[in-house]
């Protein structure tokens, strides 16, 4: 708790240097670079995720409220492209039948890579943990399954929320001899539980992800930091995407993959900023907020 509040006093005396720093050790640690790989993985991870998600809750919940859950914390992570990854979602729950274990395993195994390869990004950012204490291969090997369970009981709870929200926006109140609807309270209310769940699931991979044990206070930190700049860029993208944007003049057929993948880049940045953050909070604690930084090197 002491040194949460030294690195805070440091930070509000000198917000620019900190912000500034953090960017050097982003650089350094060609954060860039890590978020093209992040990226990549999760465009071969979200599909079988969703998938996998749906077909396991599908069997204590509805289908249908499991694929309008889904398709918002897509649309969320994807702006503007959420519609064909849900028709391919739809697609295969609609033919689950056909499932055997040979495609459950594959399903299994693809919904794990993003998490995998997030894992190891995040050691590139947390070198100083890494150099202490490594985490042991076999914790590593379950740590994106373990993931997956907690992102599915996440689904859950959300779920149950959203449906008694939306079952609200049907009735109305009436107050001062006028009748008031609810629809627009539960709109609302809907906005900031995915906010909100936003906010929890970044918090939970920067807790989990990195090796040692992280501050929850610092997790916060970077989790409302991320959230933020994230609601900010998908915002300017869905905006971009629908006014400035000339990529299918371009892609042609490819459009809808090459924006999947931007949006995917663009939300591994703002991810592996926030950790980075995180990273440059603690080590202020101790040390000047203008050290050099020492980040990866690729030659």
């Amino acid at each position: 708790m002491l040194a949460f509040r030294r690195s805070a006093r440091r930070v509000a005396a000198n917000p620019i240097g900190f912000l500034v720093q953090v960017c050097k050790a982003f650089k350094a640690n060609q954060g860039l670079l890590l978020a093209g790989g992040v990226a990549y993985y999760t465009l071969l991870s979200i599909v079988p995720l969703a998938i996998l998600l749906v077909i396991v809750l599908s069997h204590v919940i509805d289908t249908q409220e499991l694929l309008g859950t889904v398709a918002r914390y897509i649309e969320l992570v994807v702006p503007g492209q959420s519609r064909p990854i849900m028709d391919d979602v739809r697609l295969f729950v609609a033919n689950r039948d056909v499932m055997g274990v040979p495609l459950a395993v594959t399903l299994l195994f693809f919904s794990s890579l993003a998490f995998t390869v997030l894992e190891n990004a995040m050691s590139v950012i947390f070198f100083h943990r890494v150099a202490i204490r490594r985490r042991h291969f076999v914790m590593s090997a379950l740590l994106p399954y373990l993931y997956i369970l907690l992102l599915a009981v996440g689904l859950f709870v959300v779920t149950l929320v959203a449906s008694v929200l939306q079952n609200m926006a049907g009735e109305s109140i009436a107050f001062n001899g006028r009748e008031w609807s609810l629809g627009r309270l539960s709109s609302i209310l809907l906005y900031l539980i995915g906010v909100v769940g936003e906010i929890v699931l970044l918090s939970t991979i920067y807790l989990v992800m990195p090796v040692g044990r992280l501050s929850w206070r610092h997790a916060l930190i970077g989790g409302v930091a991320a959230a933020i700049l994230w609601e900010i860029s998908r915002h300017v993208l869905v905006w971009y995407f629908n006014t400035l944007s000339q990529v299918s003049t371009v892609y042609g057929n490819l459009t809808t993959a090459i924006v999947v993948l931007l949006s995917l880049e663009i939300a591994a940045i703002v991810l592996l900023f926030g950790a980075q953050i995180i990273a440059e909070y603690e080590r202020i604690g101790s040390e000047p907020i203008e050290r050099k930084p020492q980040g990866m090197r690729t030659r």
